[in-house]
């Protein structure tokens, strides 16, 4: 049992609770997190006098100082002031971008605080939502603005991202570290998540082989559509019953590698208290929320300024800079030799974002009436389809070594070079964005 050596004044009501970590239920994605946290010195600011200003100092040094990433910080305003000012729209989107970076790791650890709270099971829940917020809240704005391919482009990208980016570079990573020591993880969690992926991947097959299948004269988008209706409401199903599984009936299988980790121990209790962290997480979401409008609004003219397809710029580089903390936290774990925390990182966001992202992105443009489906064309499919399959046999034996690592990062640069590769060489004329489509799928559309 783990009490807390923070000043009274850190919690609400005056009282510091006695937490144990049974209660806590913490996950990977917020552990990844914490491995990109320091410690912050109480001494100067427990000498303010004013309990008000006191308690507030305490948050902001907890909130904005309590990461390695606070540097970054100062890109938030300096993207504001650059959009009301109206400077040079790749400028916004940059500094929107590294904006992003901190706010997502920050949002894990107000998660985090708030379940310390509540409890594992409405913690995990929270996490479950809020888990990747900024890749959701992307995908809402462009589909606001009527940018479907935006969004397809960005949660592939995220999902191929988490599998072959972020475990390669820390398979391979934590393989060069442990030269001399054989790398073991538990197979049961990544089982469970790489089945939900291939049956993700196979709602994301079904329409793009609908469109190809049959015959031409005869196809409709519509029918597509209401398919990849269908598989999203499939696919939320799904998620639901994984949460039941991960929270409920199999906790233990995706809480045992906590009990090994006693390098988390200290931070088993909370630093700010409950209402300050939900203030402080509903300002951040704001906050995302501004910088994604951002990010979507200026995304073409970003492409058009570095000669980069819109393509490129979202399934590659927004998830590496959006993601950047989180996947920092995978590979320092894997130095550390501790998989179990790296795979649930990895698998657990390319689940997330599979089955909970991108189908709630297909439900809300239902309601806006916006014709968005699972089709997200051959190229993209493709890579999806190999991405999730090189990953399954990867992780099939239960051990590691930096080759498998290597493979998977050989394999997210070459994808990466399809797609920058692919620059200008088909766009769709009525809305400006790079769509990627062969010949024979534009005469399909034709048609």
């Amino acid at each position: 049992m783990a009490t807390s050596t923070r000043e009274p004044w850190l919690m609400e009501n005056g009282n510091v609770k006695v937490l144990t970590r049974e209660r806590h239920g913490r996950t990977a994605q917020t552990m990844s997190s914490s491995s990109l946290r320091k410690k912050s010195d109480m001494a100067l600011v427990s000498k303010v006098r004013y309990s008000c200003l006191r308690k507030f100092l305490a948050n902001l040094q907890e909130v904005i100082l309590g990461t390695k990433l606070s540097v970054l910080f100062p890109a938030i305003p300096l993207a504001i002031i650059a959009h009301s000012f109206g400077f040079g729209k790749p400028w916004v989107f940059a500094l929107s971008l590294l904006g992003l970076t901190p706010l997502a790791e920050r949002i894990s650890f107000l998660t985090e605080q708030i379940t310390f709270y509540t409890g594992p099971t409405v913690g995990g829940l929270l996490n479950a939502t809020c888990g990747n917020a900024t890749e959701l809240i992307i995908a809402l704005f462009a589909l606001w603005q009527r940018k479907v391919d935006v969004v397809k482009y960005s949660l592939l990208g995220s999902i191929l991202s988490n599998l072959l980016l972020v475990l390669g570079t820390s398979l391979f990573c934590g393989g060069l570290a442990n030269l001399h020591t054989e790398q073991k993880y538990d197979r049961k969690q990544a089982d469970v998540n790489t089945v939900l992926l291939l049956l993700s991947l196979l709602c994301h097959i079904l329409p793009l082989m609908f469109r190809y299948a049959g015959d031409a004269a005869a196809y409709s988008s519509s029918d597509t559509l209401q398919l990849s209706r269908a598989s999203s409401i499939v696919m939320l199903v799904a998620y639901i019953a994984y949460l039941f599984f991960q929270l409920w009936t199999h906790r233990e299988v995706f809480e045992a590698q906590e009990e090994e980790d006693d390098d988390l121990a200290s931070d088993e209790a909370p630093v700010i208290g409950f209402w300050s962290a939900f203030i402080w997480l509903a300002g951040m979401t704001v906050v995302i929320a501004v910088l994604s409008e951002y990010v979507v609004g200026t995304i073409e003219e970003a492409s058009a300024s570095w000669g980069i397809s819109v393509s490129f710029i979202s399934i590659i580089l927004l998830p590496i800079v959006g993601n950047a903390a989180e996947h920092a936290g995978a590979v320092i774990f894997a130095f550390k030799n501790k998989l179990d925390i790296t795979l649930g990182v990895a698998l657990g966001s390319a689940t997330q974002i599979a089955l909970f992202v991108v189908p709630v992105s297909v439900l809300f443009a239902w309601i806006l009436n916006i014709d968005m489906n699972l089709d997200f064309n051959l190229l993209e499919t493709g890579s999806l389809a190999l991405a999730v399959l090189v990953t399954a046999f990867t992780l099939q034996d239960g051990t590691s070594h930096y080759m498998k690592g290597f493979v998977l990062l050989l394999c997210y640069v070459v994808i990466g070079a399809c797609f920058f590769v692919s620059n200008g060489s088909t766009s769709d004329k009525g809305n400006g964005v790079n769509l990627g489509l062969n010949s024979s799928s534009k005469e399909l559309f034709r048609i």
